[in-house]
């Protein structure tokens, strides 16, 4: 488990399938215009029947090393509640050590630093005990609050992809924005910039 304040990423679990299911069809309209295209209904696609699915690839991927799956969850008086996702997938060893990053939050908690914070947990789990070297984000030029959130953190905008994935219905195009260890390395990691920034908002 790593976490910072409130905010906790932790390994999903099989009963997570009920609070999964319900902030997934509570934020369609949220959530549907950024992610990948997948044949069927919204509310199918995110039943706790599905995630018994989500769960099992997810498992798969952390035990072959392809995916660092985590749960995003806000803890407050003893109660945890999952708001959200981060995923460090794709990833690739060798001489890339290299992995892709994806992630989603509730609306209800968007704009409170949950997802940066969790970014931030992330991107120092990746390349310390993960191994990896960089680390890529891509978003849709549309997405205003994703390309916030990499921004404020210091992701390095490096590249414009036409037609990248197929989003909501049609190839999208899509910004790439990168890090490496060695540009957080001096900061003390990802999560202590992303503190040192807080301490300097108004």
């Amino acid at each position: 488990m790593l976490s910072d304040g409130p905010v906790l990423l932790r390994p999903y679990r099989r009963s997570d399938a009920a609070a999964w299911s319900q902030v997934r069809r509570a934020n369609r309209e949220w959530l549907a215009p950024w992610e990948s295209s997948l044949p069927g209904d919204w509310d199918d696609l995110n039943s706790p029947a599905t995630f018994r699915w989500v769960y099992r690839d997810q498992r798969r991927s952390a035990r072959t090393g392809e995916g660092m799956p985590f749960a995003v969850c806000l803890r407050s008086d003893g109660v945890e509640r999952l708001v959200g996702h981060i995923n460090v997938g794709n990833i690739v060893r060798r001489a890339f050590c290299s992995g892709y990053v994806g992630y989603w939050v509730d609306r209800r908690v968007a704009g409170q630093g949950v997802i940066p914070t969790a970014l931030a947990l992330a991107v120092d789990h990746a390349f310390g005990p993960g191994g990896l070297h960089r680390i890529e984000v891509n978003i849709r030029p549309e997405n205003r609050p994703s390309r916030r959130v990499v921004e404020k953190l210091g992701f390095r905008e490096e590249a414009y992809h036409p037609r990248y994935m197929h989003i909501d219905g049609a190839w999208r195009d899509h910004i790439g924005y990168a890090m490496t260890s060695e540009e957080i390395a001096a900061e003390g990691g990802l999560l202590a910039r992303w503190h040192r920034l807080r301490a300097r908002t108004p």
